[in-house]
């Protein structure tokens, strides 16, 4: 199974449906639009109403992202991950980029290319509790791998048998997985630029 790190999720909708959420903070009615087609799974609509925007404004870093959101929430992570990486480019002092392109490289197995993505973001923003979570994922992923290889040289090696037990019941993995996993990502709220 994919690792999947922790994203900033938008709030859920109400239980009540006569009572409407009220849009997300520092978007605007087009965008909390968007937010709600992406929240409720309509992805495809979303990225086409995306699509639309970034055709007026190319360089709209919130757009980027919640196009981001929908094209990894549609199974496109590549995509997903060159507008991520491209963010982090143009907007090196947004931390959120940097962590959903760590989500979907640590997804991928590069964990040392997550570690540096999450690094940039805690530079970015050092109160960024999710990175710091996530960033802690992925040194207990690499930690979960080395454990394996250990017994993989030397099957008799007690305590890295014991270690990895402890990450497989951290993470409760089952048995046959050599390394832990995580809980699944949720999608990240985009936050306003200037």
């Amino acid at each position: 199974m994919p690792l999947a790190l922790a994203q900033t999720a938008p709030p859920l909708p109400p239980d009540s449906a006569t009572i409407p959420p009220p849009p997300p903070a520092g978007l605007s009615p087009e965008l909390a639009e968007v937010n709600s087609l992406i929240r409720g799974g309509q992805y495809a609509a979303a990225a086409s109403r995306l699509d639309a925007m970034l055709a007026k404004d190319p360089r709209n870093a919130q757009l980027r992202f919640m196009k981001a959101v929908a094209l990894n929430e549609q199974g496109q992570a590549d995509n997903a991950r060159d507008m991520y990486q491209a963010l982090t480019q143009d907007y090196p002092e947004l931390p959120e980029p940097y962590n959903n392109l760590a989500v979907i490289l640590a997804q991928q197995g590069r964990y040392a290319d997550a570690r540096t993505a999450l690094e940039l973001a805690l530079k970015a923003r050092p109160d960024y509790g999710i990175a710091h979570e996530n960033l802690g994922d992925v040194y207990a992923r690499m930690a979960g791998l080395e454990y394996g290889r250990s017994l993989e040289i030397d099957r008799t090696n007690s305590s890295a048998q014991k270690k990895l037990a402890l990450m497989k019941d951290l993470y409760a993995v089952l048995p046959s997985s050599v390394v832990p996993n995580a809980a699944p990502p949720r999608p990240a709220t985009p936050r306003r630029t200037k």
